[in-house]
């Protein structure tokens, strides 16, 4: 049977604000997360985040929507959900970010969940968690390197 949740941490060297708009910012995405994203930052606001070849097995763009959005500390919303339907439990997973200082650093935790009620069969649902497992490894193992080299060219407070 598949986890029905993927979970990952990252301590990052950088100030939390910084972790926040590299996490929350179209502009800082692209860097480290999808080739392209276009995001409208308020709960109940919708994004899309496009991969074309940025650590991807597969190309594609994926609608989301926001659940929550409490800077800079927790960033949440649903995705992979069918065209045409509204994102809920069910047809979509919930991805969360939460973020905590640890001193002068930042820890980026994310959690993907819903994934066993998604409407797949078993080994589909093996496949997302192991894929999103990886992925999201990876896509953190990148922000951990691009957070801290944005926070260095920021003038200290």
């Amino acid at each position: 049977m598949a986890a029905d949740r993927v979970e990952r941490d990252v301590l990052i060297e950088a100030p939390i604000q910084i972790v926040w708009e590299v996490i929350s910012e179209p502009e800082h995405i692209v860097h480290w997360f999808s080739d392209e994203a276009s995001l409208d930052l308020r709960p109940g606001g919708d994004g899309v985040l496009t991969w074309s070849g940025m650590a991807t097995n597969e190309a594609g763009a994926y609608r989301l929507r926001f659940e929550a959005v409490e800077p800079p500390r927790r960033l949440t919303y649903r995705w992979v959900h069918p065209l045409g339907e509204d994102p809920q439990p069910g047809n979509s997973t919930l991805v969360e970010f939460t973020l905590s200082e640890e001193g002068a650093n930042t820890r980026l935790r994310v959690v993907e969940t819903g994934i066993q009620a998604m409407p797949w069969p078993e080994a589909e649902k093996e496949e997302f968690a192991d894929s999103h497992g990886n992925g999201w490894a990876r896509h953190l193992e990148r922000l951990g390197v691009y957070a801290p080299a944005v926070a260095a060219k920021r003038p200290v407070a």
